[in-house]
């Protein structure tokens, strides 16, 4: 609930702090007092728009503090501060504070955090509700009636919002496996094609860089070819070298007994041939190995190009294509096995959604039930309000299948005809400002909802009616508060005497300066204060006992 407002430099509010407890708590003051100063600077720390004209004249800047505090944080109210990244502890009150500048401009803190304008509109919710002659939100607001009618009927919309999660979730499983599906099958002759492809030219691991080489070498052998075959025509034939040594050798083994020196150049040339036929022999062998085969490095130099056109085709390297063949029988594979998984997902989407249909049909049906018995508490609260011609009415609307949501089949409006025989149309279409006020009393009263904001507020909800009509509306704003704190705004003295907090607004001026403030007022001034409202600007000592008569009546 709020308990502390502090006001600074607010229009006519010099400084102002105001201290509210649970119960019923009621403002008056003369017209133009100044009541509605405190509700637009309320306003403001709620993330209404910061006029520069509020701004006290004279000052430079003005600001607007409200605490809360609460036995349960509000779950709308703690998800808002979480995504905010306001951290707020059990029991700690919440303190927002707005500052407007008159140059223009503002700011705005949450528990001394800077934040935005926007998380105070988020907080408001779940903080004030307030119901005024020209409210267009709270009760009013079409888009909080199905919330209000579950809270009413205790509705396990839970249930419907589970089961609309997973229908969403089955059916986007299928819809993709569909597209998938449809995509693979639309792929397939190319994935057979190309499966084909690659399967005639079958890719091997490594195979690139063993043509590569292969390729390179040939190609070397080709080039050295001519060289080659000169030095075969060298070292083949009867004159060739390594014969020439031999012959030399033999004539010399035949001679070289005759001298030690003949001996030793025996053996010299006998290394020489050696060494000659050991060169013979490598060259040879290199000759073996790079033979010049045109046709073989033909057929090498086609496998080569052959695999990078097609790695290229793929957009890969040539070492990938293996994988890339794996991967289309995978595919392929999957379009083959694609029907089975898409019966599976199509079962679980049917079952899916006929739950929801089950649970959302349950609640359409607790929802239209208990539209009858609301209809029937608001009616019954009608006749006291002075408002018996009128009929209210909690309009359930099945919708079509496109539009259902997380939240039901049903569309939710409360609806209300003034005049006999009149139509139905929606609150604020028909009802004039107080009887608006009243409709939404006698609307509070008939929810006796909980969990809702933290405070009420009803601003002259008594305009234009007295007597019994006044006193049935104290009566209720009395039970509404009895377990949260509701704030009225009033020129009833009927609705003043029920509140258990009575709270004076008076003008006073000094010279050329207007000053408002609020008074907390003690037994004898309530009975003063509402002897005036009785009497007007004289207060007699008749009204003063007719102003007991209404403290005692309560």
């Amino acid at each position: 609930m709020l308990t502390r407002l502090s006001i600074r430099n607010i229009v006519l509010i010099e400084a102002l702090d105001l201290d509210f407890g649970r119960g019923l708590g009621v403002l008056t003051g003369e017209t133009g007092a100044g009541k509605s100063i405190l509700l637009d600077a309320l306003g403001l720390v709620l993330g209404n728009r910061a006029e520069t004209a509020l701004v006290r004249a004279g000052a430079d800047k003005a600001s607007v503090t409200a605490s809360f505090e609460f036995a349960t944080l509000p779950a709308p109210l703690a998800e808002a501060l979480d995504d905010a990244g306001v951290e707020l502890e059990a029991g700690e009150a919440l303190v927002i504070r707005r500052q407007v500048k008159a140059d223009g401009g503002s700011k705005a803190w949450v528990n001394d955090q800077p934040v935005g304008v926007a998380l105070l509109r988020d907080l408001a919710g779940s903080l004030v509700e307030l119901h005024g002659q020209h409210d267009d939100r709270g009760l009013v607001n079409p888009r909080g009636h199905r919330a209000l009618l579950d809270r009413f009927a205790g509705a396990d919309t839970a249930a419907v919002a589970k089961a609309w999660a997973d229908w969403r979730t089955a059916q986007a499983r299928l819809d993709e496996a569909r597209d998938a599906l449809e995509q693979s099958r639309a792929d397939q002759d190319l994935l057979l094609a190309h499966l084909s492809e690659l399967t005639a030219i079958e890719p091997q691991a490594g195979e690139e860089a063993r043509l590569a080489e292969t390729r390179a070498s040939m190609q070397k052998g080709e080039k050295l070819s001519g060289d080659l075959e000169e030095l075969r025509h060298i070292w083949e034939g009867s004159d060739s070298p390594l014969a020439s040594l031999r012959v030399a050798a033999r004539r010399l083994d035949r001679i070289a007994p005759e001298h030690p020196m003949l001996a030793e150049a025996l053996d010299a040339l006998d290394r020489a041939v050696i060494e000659a036929g050991e060169a013979e022999e490598k060259l040879r062998a290199a000759a073996e190995v790079l033979e010049h085969d045109p046709v073989a490095l033909d057929a090498a130099e086609r496998r080569l190009f052959e695999l990078r056109a097609i790695a290229r085709k793929h957009r890969c390297e040539v070492d990938e294509l293996p994988t890339v063949m794996r991967d289309m029988r995978a595919r392929l594979d999957a379009i083959e096995g694609g029907e089975a998984e898409l019966d599976a997902l199509e079962d679980a989407a049917g079952k899916a959604e006929a739950r929801y249909r089950d649970v959302a049909t349950a609640l359409h049906r607790q929802r239209t039930q208990s539209a009858e018995r609301l209809d029937a508490a608001v009616a019954g609260e009608l006749a006291p309000l002075k408002l018996d011609a009128a009929r209210f009415q909690t309009s359930v609307e099945e919708l079509s299948e496109d539009r259902w949501t997380a939240a039901g089949m049903d569309a939710v409006e409360f609806l209300i005809a003034t005049n006999p025989g009149a139509p139905f149309a929606p609150l604020n279409k028909i009802a004039s400002g107080g009887e608006l006020s009243r409709f939404i009393l006698a609307l509070k009263v008939a929810l006796a909802e909980k969990g809702g904001a933290a405070t009420v507020i009803f601003d002259e909800i008594d305009r234009g009616v007295g007597g019994a009509v006044a006193s049935a509306i104290g009566e209720r704003l009395a039970r509404l508060a009895d377990n949260g704190q509701l704030l009225a705004v009033t020129h009833s003295p009927q609705v003043a005497a029920r509140g258990r907090t009575h709270y004076m607004i008076a003008k006073s001026s000094e010279g050329t300066v207007t000053r408002t403030g609020v008074v907390l007022l003690d037994a004898a001034g309530r009975q003063e204060e509402i002897a005036r409202m009785l009497s007007g600007a004289e207060v007699t000592p008749e009204a003063r006992a007719q102003a007991d008569r209404l403290l005692e009546g309560v």
